[in-house]
């Protein structure tokens, strides 16, 4: 039974990706490089020598680009680097997402840069600028909280999206919201985490987003409701957002199903398992809840720094 309810929360928590609930500010400070085999690049590779590799295939899918729309080099890189040697493929894959972009997907991309704008407009970042703008966030925002999801930054810059599964009640959660809502809350999320990994891009490095997935606390499987909400929005996240997410990180599980680990992999989907990472997290593991991450600047940089000694 508890095999079973592991299962289902972890691939949940992969599926998971929340809006940011605090990205801090993170001046890099060193270059570090993790070769991983979901991406053909390095995590810390500078952009400005990846985009001189690829620079013809982004310069052909910058003809795709309607002239209404704004898509810098980073975001054609992104897709470039999805489909290496395939520019055919990746032409298609950004004719879907820039179709998605001006019809289904308009309204969350518009509300999201607005909301990135006002957010960003003192220099700094008012969180709660863009929690209000997520879309139902009347309702939505009551159970994902700081205490259970938040994002934060590494010291160079990648951003760091931390959930405790445990502590949302995504039972109550679907019988306030329907799935529909709930799978849009999550892509404005991923939009919002794409303009500024990829406005951090801009200034040296390419940035990714890291996943920490807390197992801590794990009781009961998700509500079904929930995992349907999820794993609608995942299945647009590569094809709209192709080589943004780093390592997906399963932090602190229980030691009865570290044994089980390679059973457990194969229940992600493919993309996920290239870059899945088991491990434990003592800092993490220490937080009552994730509030601290977003608060407490000691730390925030403890976890961060843990998260980063734990990539592959």
């Amino acid at each position: 039974m508890m095999m079973t309810i592991i299962s289902r929360i972890l691939v949940v928590s992969a599926l998971l990706a929340a809006p940011s609930n605090a990205f801090m500010g993170g001046t890099p400070k060193k270059q570090r490089s993790t070769r991983l085999k979901a991406v053909p690049y390095k995590i810390g590779a500078k952009t400005e020598g990846v985009l001189m590799n690829n620079r013809f295939v982004v310069d052909s899918l910058r003809q795709v680009v309607p002239d209404d729309m704004e898509m810098g080099d980073v975001d054609l890189l992104r897709f470039a680097l999805a489909y290496p040697d395939d520019r055919v493929g990746a032409e298609k894959a950004l004719k879907n997402a820039i179709k998605w972009r001006k019809t289904t997907g308009k309204s969350i991309v518009d509300a999201a840069k607005d909301a990135v704008a006002k957010a960003t407009a003192n220099g700094g970042w008012d969180n709660e600028v863009v929690r209000d703008a997520a879309p139902h966030a009347d309702v939505i925002n009551n159970f994902i909280t700081p205490k259970a999801v938040i994002t934060t930054s590494t010291e160079d810059g990648d951003l760091v999206y931390v959930i405790r599964a445990s502590q949302i009640d995504d039972k109550e959660l679907m019988n306030k919201a329907s799935v529909e809502q709930v799978c849009d809350f999550f892509m404005y999320a991923k939009e919002v985490h794409n303009i500024v990994a990829n406005k951090r891009s801009e200034k040296g490095r390419l940035c990714s987003v890291l996943f920490a997935n807390d197992i801590s606390g794990v009781r009961k499987a998700p509500d079904k409701r929930f995992s349907q909400a999820l794993t609608s929005s995942s299945d647009q996240y590569e094809s709209l957002y192709p080589s943004l997410a780093g390592p997906t990180m399963i932090l602190n599980l229980p030691l009865i199903l570290q044994a089980f680990v390679g059973l457990l992999k194969p229940l992600f989907p493919k993309s996920v398992q290239e870059r899945l990472v088991f491990k434990r997290a003592p800092v993490l593991a220490s937080l009552k809840e994730l509030t601290p991450l977003g608060t407490d600047p000691l730390m925030k940089t403890k976890f961060t720094r843990e998260v980063v000694s734990l990539l592959p």
